[in-house]
């Protein structure tokens, strides 16, 4: 049997449910605060749109928003549930707890330099999109394997997602620019052999 006569391993990635920092713009980086009550609300709508997909597993990111919604969906789920550190958000550093659309002037000239730097972009003391990147590379593969051909459930952070989302897509695209990232979508990824391949961006709608 060749790799490509394996089934590929199927992840359906998506961001934990809103938090009272969200709600208010606010940076959170590594740092955690409690599922805001429109984010148990939403837990609560996606139970039925997940339900469907026969997921064979769950993986979360570490951090405790993550983590809280992954066992609010796990009460209709009821799947295997894998912690994963490498999952977490990007660490933002200094700026962690900023008001993001208030550091975008309050520290304009660090921030546009920053932005700049694509995939080096690194907030003071923080980490890159690059080693984000690189590790959420790292714990799919990882995934993958456990073992191959399963449907997984990927709980994380919207960083975390556009990083791997816009990797893939302007890998497979020849360089060009993806479309935009849709807020609260599952987005599938396959991986299949030694290959992570976008399958699709903004796949299932979770606000219906």
């Amino acid at each position: 049997m060749t790799v490509d006569d394996h089934p590929p391993t199927r992840f359906f990635l998506m961001r934990h449910a809103m938090t009272v920092w969200n709600r208010d713009g606010r940076i959170q980086g590594q740092m955690d605060t409690p599922l805001a009550p429109e984010g148990e609300k939403q837990i609560e709508a996606w139970r039925g749109v997940l339900k469907p997909l026969a997921l064979d597993l769950m993986c979360s990111s570490d951090l405790g928003r993550a983590r809280a919604t992954a066992r609010g969906l796990n009460q209709d789920l009821a799947l295997p549930l894998f912690i994963e550190p490498r999952l977490r958000e990007q660490d933002w550093g200094r700026w962690t707890g900023r008001i993001h659309r208030r550091l975008r002037t309050e520290d304009a000239e660090r921030y546009r330099r920053e932005i700049a730097q694509g995939w080096h972009f690194q907030p003071p003391a923080g980490e890159s999109h690059l080693q984000v990147l690189e590790r959420a590379l790292s714990a799919l593969a990882d995934l993958a394997h456990r073992p191959e051909g399963q449907r997984i459930l990927v709980v994380t952070h919207e960083g975390v997602i556009k990083c791997l989302i816009y990797h893939l897509a302007i890998r497979d695209g020849c360089g060009q620019p993806p479309e935009a990232m849709a807020a609260y979508h599952l987005h599938q990824l396959d991986f299949r052999g030694v290959q992570l391949i976008l399958r699709r961006m903004n796949a299932i709608d979770l606000n219906r």
